[in-house]
């Protein structure tokens, strides 16, 4: 049995570098902010148009921060053209872009919603509740009705998903073949949820980047 590490020995300064950094780790702050990143992607916002509504184009993440890609969610709808704000905020935003009507919401977080074509009589520094009508959607955008709705989290774009909960968890599925034909079975597998994943968007509707 080795004796217990005293004060001076390599061995009691390695185990104070150790417990110093486990205790670094789980101090309030650093607890803090993993619980708040864990609660705001976990949070869900009211859906910006009501129903009837479907979603027209996906967000698709671009590979670099200037390339091309779709920063954010096309939503189409068919009813109700009333545009509610997903959570409480001020607004950031509210203006024309080039020649588009753009309106920006700054959320708890760093988060930052943002809809167009989208007229309003709001200004900036506005406050507004969940569910508020900060809006109503205009034409232009898609060759039908729909809200090109997006999300920045501390200036990084992200899938408006995330807040409105339609991403589905993850499911790791085995790469290699299993004893029974458990091969065959995650393949059956995957497929459904590929079909799923057809159906739930709609074809793409002739929309502006």
């Amino acid at each position: 049995m080795l004796p217990p590490p005293t004060a001076g020995t390599p061995r009691f300064a390695a185990l104070a570098v150790v417990l110093a950094s486990t205790l670094l780790a789980a101090s309030p702050a650093a607890m803090a902010t993993s619980v708040h990143a864990v609660e705001g992607a976990a949070a869900r916002w009211h859906w910006p148009l009501g129903s009837p509504r479907m979603l027209l184009r996906p967000y698709i993440a671009p590979p670099t921060a200037y390339a091309a890609g779709h920063r954010g969610i096309d939503i189409g709808t068919t009813g109700d053209t009333r545009v509610l704000s997903p959570d409480d905020g001020v607004v950031h935003f509210a203006g024309v872009v080039v020649d588009r009507s753009v309106l920006s919401i700054r959320h708890a977080g760093g988060v930052i919603s943002s809809f167009e074509p989208v007229t309003t009589e709001l200004v900036a520094g506005d406050s507004i509740r969940r569910g508020d009508q900060v809006g109503v959607l205009q034409s232009g955008h898609c060759s039908t009705p729909c809200l090109h709705f997006g999300v920045r989290l501390h200036g990084e774009y992200l899938s408006p998903l995330v807040y409105l909960g339609g991403i589905p968890h993850s499911v790791l599925l085995p790469t290699r073949p299993l004893p029974g034909g458990g091969a065959s079975r995650a393949g059956s597998a995957i497929e459904p949820a590929r079909a799923r994943g057809r159906s739930a968007t709609r074809p793409f509707a002739r929309c502006r980047s």
